[in-house]
């Protein structure tokens, strides 16, 4: 397995805690109506139709309803990748908001740099002025603290917990936290693995193993499981032809306290 993090100690990721400051919390102006989401998504000319084609199984209006987002919100993607999520909550939180499409050095670095090629003609396809890469560390964001609306990670935590361990999850975690704005949300979407399975070998996680990291970094948690359809036993590789694309995800909606 190749892990789309550079190696980080478990002690530089725990070292990393929220810093306490005085920021004004976002106005309540009503969370994006799902509808009129993916209609939006839907009749984006600039969306290629297989970007288009992912919403049926990632349902990204759902899931950025259900994780609270705002228009006008701040986003911080983090792990975009080839920037898929980035595209979606750039169209979502519209043009008065703020899209991070962030990517370590590791990530745009894997397969002979396919997500750096990926993400670059993405976002050259779609140029929403909301959008800005971010390519740094994880433990140096270059984001300000309590500034972020909605952070999200997607398809992302198992690499860190099966790399790394819980501590260093952990500590993932609580750098994220740390750009929240109070009563600010991660959202952190991955591939739900059974509990006494190899998930290392697989690409998954067991949900409670990522609900005890998001414990310990001291979020409200909440568990959505709009995305598991029965469909994937969990025991296959995600890679798997049989089920790329296919696979239970598991949601969780991690709060920071206000």
């Amino acid at each position: 397995m190749t892990p789309i993090f550079p190696l980080l100690t478990a002690a530089s990721l725990l070292a990393l805690s929220p810093v306490s400051a005085a920021h004004h919390e976002k106005d309540s102006d009503g969370v994006i109506d799902i509808a009129a989401t993916q209609d939006a998504l839907t009749k984006a000319e600039k969306r290629s139709v297989e970007d288009k084609a992912r919403d049926g199984a990632r349902r990204p209006a759902e899931v950025l309803h259900y994780l609270g987002l705002e228009k006008g919100d701040t986003v911080l993607d983090l792990v975009a990748s080839g920037g898929w999520y980035s595209v979606a909550s750039a169209i979502a939180t519209g043009p008065e908001g703020k899209v991070y499409a962030h990517n370590p050095d590791a990530a745009l670095k894997l397969r002979d740099g396919a997500y750096e090629t990926e993400i670059t003609a993405r976002l050259a396809a779609n140029p929403l002025s909301q959008i800005e890469r971010l390519n740094t560390e994880i433990n140096d964001l270059g984001v300000d603290d309590n500034s972020v609306d909605l952070a999200l990670t997607a398809l992302n935590f198992h690499d860190v917990y099966n790399s790394f361990g819980a501590a260093a999850a952990t500590g993932m975690l609580l750098a994220v936290k740390a750009k929240l704005k109070p009563g600010g949300v991660l959202g952190l979407i991955d591939h739900a693995g059974n509990p006494n399975a190899d998930n290392n070998a697989l690409h998954r996680i067991d949900p409670a193993l990522a609900v005890a990291a998001a414990e310990a970094a001291g979020f409200k948690i909440e568990r959505n499981d709009m995305l598991l359809d029965g469909y994937d036993d969990m025991s296959k590789n995600v890679f798997d032809p049989l089920v790329r694309g296919k696979t239970d995800r598991f949601i969780l909606k991690l709060t920071k306290p206000k």
